[in-house]
């Protein structure tokens, strides 16, 4: 992606192959009623793209998106707000929106500090914002304003964004055949992550930045895990007949992922219709969405496998816009000709999530694997990295957390 534009772009454009659709046109999906409780019961941690400016402009669309998803049981989100080079001061323009717009119906939010805000959105019905920025960029180079971010909230970051940056190269880039690898300021962002509890997430990654980071990872800091927030698995569309040579720039290896699992972290697909390969449905489905969490639970176990939809209130203007400048994007128009077969939005999670529950039991998982998957995953990587905790400390814990739960559901709940 050219550097000329990128400035022009950041606010509008560069947002655009993360959250490439318009949620609240994406389809209602029929399922039993049964599965619609199962969601309310459980905790539910989804991930959310959706700029100011051009994810939404108003602050009652974003607030009834979020009215829908509570009215569903989905738990918390997972919410981008910042990518590309963005600045500092984007940061705080985007973050003064979406509190602004949540200052307006306060009662109804948690900004999550640990996993104990997201069990207490929970039992009150509340929605958990958990923030994430999918740049660096946001430092300015400047390590010091590392525990500023953590004291604001944000609990998990990317190095590099599609494109190259001082820390490493993104995955257009590396599609391009120019991934860099992890710099030697990467591996200071990386440590500074670590100090002080922000998740190292690595979406968006070239594959050889990526490799390098993990090893970073697991060579310095082998008990703390790093995680794929929002991939979907190359492998899964390699034999469709109408896959593209080089695939979609998005999509990770299964080298990627399986990395996850020595760490403790997880992978979590998104159910964007543009990045299915080979595929472009005009709605995606809860079997395509099932087929890719089977993927993962299947490749790397049910204990590294999470949830994410990726979605926006509307991208109508970021849409027309990419197709209005096709040049931009140097991905040998993979995702102009997506949308343009009609794979232009995702999945909201609050609208197919029970489909997939009925999906998913038919295949044979069970209670237990769907709750860790939908956001028991999230949950333990969460209390390891965000509060130290030791490995294995979720899984001793977690009965007596369950329980204490539905005790106080029964007492003080309101979901």
């Amino acid at each position: 992606m050219a550097k000329v534009v990128t400035l022009v772009m950041s606010a509008a454009l560069l947002l655009m192959p993360v959250s490439a659709h318009a949620s609240l046109k994406a389809k209602t999906w029929p399922a039993s009623d049964k599965a619609k409780q199962f969601v309310k019961d459980n905790i539910v941690i989804g991930m959310m793209a959706s700029p100011h400016g051009t994810g939404w402009t108003e602050d009652e669309q974003l607030l009834s998106y979020y009215r829908e998803s509570r009215e569903a049981g989905i738990t918390g989100h997972e919410l981008t707000l910042t990518a590309a080079s963005h600045n500092w001061d984007e940061l705080m323009r985007q973050h003064r929106a979406f509190r602004a717009a949540m200052a307006k119906e306060p009662e109804n939010y948690v900004f999550v500090r640990s996993i104990r805000d997201i069990e207490s959105a929970h039992l009150k019905g509340q929605t958990a914002v958990i923030w994430n920025s999918q740049t660096a960029t946001i430092l300015e180079e400047d390590l010091s304003r590392m525990p500023m971010l953590k004291e604001m909230g944000i609990n998990s970051m990317i190095l590099a964004y599609n494109d190259r940056f001082r820390t490493g190269s993104g995955s257009l880039t590396a599609y391009n055949g120019m991934d860099d690898g992890l710099t030697t300021w990467g591996r200071a962002v990386i440590d500074e992550m670590v100090r002080w509890g922000i998740l190292l997430d690595l979406s968006h990654t070239g594959k050889q930045t990526a490799m390098d980071a993990m090893d970073h990872m697991d060579e310095h800091y082998p008990d703390v895990p790093y995680v794929f927030t929002h991939s979907i698995p190359a492998g899964l569309y390699k034999d469709e007949p109408m896959a593209t040579p080089k695939g979609c720039y998005r999509n990770i290896t299964d080298e990627e992922a399986l990395r996850v699992v020595k760490s403790g972290g997880y992978v979590s697909p998104t159910f964007t219709e543009w990045m299915l390969d080979g595929i472009w449905p005009d709605d995606i489905t809860p079997k395509q969405a099932a087929d890719m969490i089977d993927y993962y639970v299947k490749l790397l176990g049910e204990d590294h496998v999470g949830l994410a939809t990726d979605d926006m209130y509307d991208v109508s203007l970021v849409v027309a816009f990419a197709k209005k400048n096709a040049a931009m994007y140097n991905d040998g128009g993979y995702m102009i000709n997506a949308f343009n077969q009609g794979a232009d939005d995702a999945a909201m999670l609050a609208r197919i999530l029970p489909a997939i529950t009925d999906d998913l039991w038919q295949r044979g998982y069970t209670d237990a694997q769907l709750a860790k998957i939908y956001g028991g995953n999230k949950m333990r990587v969460f209390q390891r990295v965000w509060e130290g905790a030791a490995r294995g400390q979720w899984d001793e814990e977690m009965e007596e957390r369950l329980q204490l739960r539905q005790q106080l559901m029964e007492k003080y709940g309101t979901r």
